[in-house]
C-alpha cells in the first residue's frame, strides 16, 4: 500500500518497503552518504544520511528507517520530513567533523583525490574547522593483493568493502575487528584477496582507504580524457570508461548497466589496459630468409596480395579470433568471396553450432537480466566464475534471495554458491529427457562452450535442446535455452554468418598440415598453423598468430576502433574510439579494403558508414544497437531433431586461466603477476587437500 510523506513541503506517495533516503531522493533532495548503497546490505554506519522527522524526538538514519516503519501521526496526515532544516544541518556537521577526527590531510598526495566523497560531502555538508587537537590514531597497512593498495588511517568504517566482498563477491576475506579506538578493516588470517571482482571494493571505497595499486600517483582525474565504450575481455559486454591521458589508456572503470553488468567489472577489464601499449604491432612485417622484417604498408600489402593471387580459391581460408571486431569480419568475408573461398570460420576453438538454424541455438535467450526471475539453473560444461566473472555475480545475487536451485554438469569448481552437482559427463543429461523431474516456472539451461567445443560437441547441444524442451526450458513467455560464449567476437560472427560455405573448411581443417595455402589470420591466436601455409597475421599485438606468420599487418586494439560486438545474448554494441592505434597501425576494416585494392578484388566501400550499411543489409540484427529482440524459439527445436553419439569424457571450462585468455592480457605485466598468484594459491590449496 503506498505510503504518502510530505518532504520538505512536497507532498510525495511512496512505494511500502521503500527506504526514508529513497522517498527523499524521490521528492529532489539530496541526501549525503557514505555507508549505503543501493546493491548493498544496510548497515547504518556512518550517521551521515540523518533526516528530520517530525514528532521525532531526534534526527533519524534515513538509510535504516523504512517508510512503512514510521508511526502515523494521530490525526492521520502524512509525516513531515525534513532534509535541509537547522537541526539536520547541525546534525550532518556532528557527523562529520567526527569522521575527521582521526582522517589524516592527505589530499595533495592522495589518489582519490578529485573523486574523494569525503572531500566532496566535507565541503557541502560540514564545518570550516575543527575542534579537536589531539594526536590522529595510525592503523597498520595492509597486503591485500596486488591490484588494491591500502591505507587504512584514512578509513571511516564503512563496510562497504566487507558487504561487497561478503554479499557479491562470494569471498568472506574482509571484516571488521577490534573495538572503538582499535577497530580496523582487515583480511582474515592476514591474507591477500584472490576473486575476479576484488577491486570493484576500489570503486565503493568513500575515501582514500582502498586505491588501485596498479595506477598509483600516475595521474589525477582531471587530466584525463574520458570515453565511454564497451569490454571485450569476455562475451558478457560490460559497459566501462576509458581513460586516457595522451596516447596512453591509463585505467578502466565500470559504467552503469542495469541490464548487463550492474556496476561491476571483472579484475581482468579493470587491470589489462597496461597489455594496451606493451608488445603491440607498430608496423608491418614481411617475412625475408625465414625472418620477419619490417617493412613498408605498400610491401606487406603487395606480399599479401601475391599471395592471395598464386593460390587458387579452394586452397584460400581465413579465420577470426577472439577479438575481431563485426566491421572487419565482413569485410573479409565478402573479400574472401570475391576470391572465391569457402574457407571461413569464426569458431576459433572449434565450437559446434549451426547459425544456419536459427539465432536461438547460439544466443543467451534468457538474458543476463532475466537470471533474476530464474527459479532453477543448471550450468552444463561451464565455470561461470572463470568464464564471466559479472554474470555468475548475477547468479550469486539471485542464489541469495533463496529460492533458487543450482545443478551442474561438468567440472566440480568454487563458484561462490551452493549447487548440486549432477554429473561430470553428457550422459547426464540423458535422464532429464526420459525421465523429467518436476517443472519449475523459470527454469534454465546455461551451456557453455566446454559442452561444445568437444568432437561431440553437436550431440551435447542437441541432448540439451532435448532436455531443455522435455523440462519446460522453452516455453510461452520464457526461453530459458542459454548459451554463455567465452568470446566477445563469437555471437556477431555467427550472426554474419562467418562460417565455412558449401565444401568449405573448418577451424581444424584449414590449420591442420597440407589444409590450405595461404591463410589469412585475423587476430586468431589462440591456435596453432601448421607448417607449409602461408600466413598473413592481422592483429594488434606480438602473440602467437604473430609469430607464425608470413606477413604481419598491425591493426587496433578494441581502445584505438569504432567497432561493432555482440554479446553472449544478442545484445549489439559499439566501442568507441579512446585513443589512437601506435605508430603505423591502422584500423582493421580499412586494412582489408586496402588488401582488397592490391588484389584485384575492390570493396565496394571506403568509408565505415558505407561499410556498415551494407553489414546491416547481410545482419539486420547489428543495426539494432543496445536492445534485444527475443530470437524465434524454433531453432531450439530444430537442435532438438539432431542426431549424434555422446562421449563420456567429463564436460570442462574451455577457460583455464582467467587472466591470461587473449593477447592483450597475455602482454599485460598485472595479469601475469595475477596467474603466477593463482597458481600458487591453487598449488597451496591441493597440498592442503592432499593432506
Amino acid at each position: 500500500m503506498p505510503k504518502q510523506l510530505i518532504i520538505d513541503g512536497k507532498p510525495i506517495e511512496v512505494e511500502d518497503g521503500t527506504t526514508l533516503l529513497q522517498a527523499c531522493e524521490q521528492a529532489g533532495a539530496e541526501i549525503p552518504r557514505f555507508c549505503y548503497h543501493e546493491r548493498l546490505s544496510i548497515a547504518g554506519n556512518c550517521r551521515m544520511c540523518l533526516v528530520e522527522v517530525e514528532g521525532s524526538p531526534k534526527p533519524i538514519a534515513s538509510c535504516a528507517m523504512g517508510v512503512s516503519d514510521l508511526p502515523p501521526n494521530r490525526d492521520g496526515s502524512p509525516k513531515k520530513i525534513f532534509t535541509k532544516s537547522a537541526v539536520v544541518k547541525k546534525a550532518r556537521e556532528g557527523v562529520m567533523e567526527f569522521l575527521l577526527i582521526n582522517h589524516p590531510l592527505d589530499c595533495p598526495i592522495c589518489d582519490q583525490g578529485g573523486e574523494c566523497d569525503l572531500q566532496d560531502q566535507a565541503m557541502a555538508f560540514g564545518i570550516g574547522g575543527s575542534r579537536y587537537q589531539e594526536n590522529k590514531r595510525a592503523v597498520e597497512e595492509k597486503n591485500i593483493g596486488p591490484l588494491i593498495k591500502t591505507m587504512m588511517t584514512r578509513c571511516i568504517h564503512c563496510t562497504r568493502c566487507v558487504r561487497y566482498m561478503t554479499e557479491i563477491a562470494g569471498v568472506e576475506e574482509l571484516g571488521l575487528i577490534g573495538r572503538g579506538e582499535d577497530a580496523e578493516i582487515t583480511t582474515y588470517l592476514e591474507k591477500g584477496i584472490l576473486s575476479e571482482m576484488s577491486a570493484n571494493v576500489v570503486d565503493l571505497c568513500p575515501v582514500g582507504a582502498l586505491t588501485h595499486r596498479p595506477w598509483a600517483h600516475n595521474a589525477r582525474p582531471w587530466e584525463m580524457k574520458k570515453t565511454e565504450t564497451i569490454d571485450v575481455m569476455d562475451a558478457i559486454g560490460s559497459a566501462i570508461r576509458v581513460d586516457a591521458r595522451g596516447p596512453e589508456v591509463l585505467r578502466v572503470l565500470p559504467r552503469n548497466n542495469d541490464a548487463v553488468n550492474e556496476e561491476w567489472i571483472s579484475d581482468k577489464t579493470r587491470h589489462v589496459a597496461d597489455g594496451l601499449k606493451t608488445q603491440r604491432l607498430d608496423q608491418p612485417y614481411v617475412r625475408k630468409d625465414g625472418r620477419l622484417q619490417p617493412a613498408s604498408w605498400d610491401e606487406a600489402l603487395a606480399a599479401a596480395a601475391a599471395a592471395l593471387k598464386a593460390a587458387s580459391p579452394a586452397r584460400i581460408g581465413a579465420i577470426a579470433g577472439d577479438l575481431a571486431g563485426a566491421e572487419e569480419m565482413y569485410a573479409l568475408k565478402e573479400l574472401m568471396g570475391r576470391l572465391g573461398s569457402p574457407n571461413i570460420d569464426c569458431r576459433q576453438a572449434g565450437e559446434a553450432i549451426d547459425p544456419s538454424l536459427g539465432r536461438a541455438g547460439y544466443l543467451f535467450n534468457a538474458t543476463i537480466e532475466g537470471i533474476d526471475q530464474a527459479d532453477a539453473i543448471m550450468i552444463i560444461g561451464s565455470n561461470p566464475r572463470i568464464e564471466a566473472p559479472v554474470l555468475n555475480a548475477r547468479i550469486r545475487k539471485r542464489w541469495r534471495q533463496g529460492g533458487l536451485l543450482v545443478g551442474v554438469i561438468g567440472e566440480k569448481a568454487d563458484l561462490g554458491y551452493k549447487y548440486e552437482h549432477l554429473g561430470s559427463g553428457p550422459d547426464a543429461l540423458k535422464q532429464f529427457i526420459t525421465h523429467p523431474p518436476a517443472q519449475k516456472e523459470r527454469p534454465m539451461f546455461i551451456i557453455g562452450m566446454g559442452a561444445l567445443s568437444r568432437p561431440d560437441g553437436g550431440a551435447v547441444l542437441a541432448a540439451a535442446a532435448k532436455s531443455a524442451l522435455a523440462l519446460g526450458v522453452v516455453k510461452d513467455g520464457w526461453n530459458g535455452f542459454s548459451v554463455l560464449h567465452t568470446a566477445a567476437a563469437r555471437v556477431a560472427g555467427l550472426d554474419l554468418g562467418f562460417v565455412p560455405g558449401a565444401g568449405g573448411k573448418s577451424v581444424a581443417a584449414m590449420a591442420s598440415a597440407g589444409g590450405l595455402d595461404v591463410v589469412y589470420n585475423l587476430g586468431a591466436d589462440e591456435i596453432d598453423i601448421a607448417p607449409g601455409a602461408f600466413v598473413i597475421y592481422q592483429g594488434s599485438h606480438g602473440d602467437r598468430g604473430a609469430h607464425r606468420a608470413d606477413v604481419i599487418l598491425p591493426g587496433s586494439a578494441y581502445t584505438e576502433k569504432s567497432a561493432t560486438y555482440v554479446n553472449t545474448e544478442g545484445r549489439a554494441q559499439q566501442t568507441v574510439r579512446a585513443v589512437f592505434a601506435p605508430g603505423q597501425a591502422k584500423e582493421d576494416w580499412a586494412i582489408i579494403r586496402a588488401l582488397s585494392a592490391s588484389a584485384g578484388h575492390t570493396l565496394p566501400f571506403d568509408q565505415l558508414s558505407a561499410l556498415r550499411a551494407a553489414m546491416y543489409k547481410t545482419a539486420p540484427a547489428l543495426a539494432r544497437l543496445n536492445r534485444i529482440e527475443p530470437a524465434p524459439v524454433a531453432a531450439i527445436s530444430a537442435l532438438a531433431g539432431q542426431g549424434g553419439s555422446l562421449a563420456s569424457g567429463p564436460l570442462t571450462s574451455m577457460v583455464k586461466d582467467f587472466y591470461l585468455t587473449n593477447p592483450i592480457a597475455r602482454s599485460s605485466a598485472i595479469m601475469a603477476e595475477l596467474s603466477a598468484l593463482k597458481s600458487i594459491a591453487g598449488g597451496a590449496a591441493g597440498l592442503r587437500a592432499a593432506e
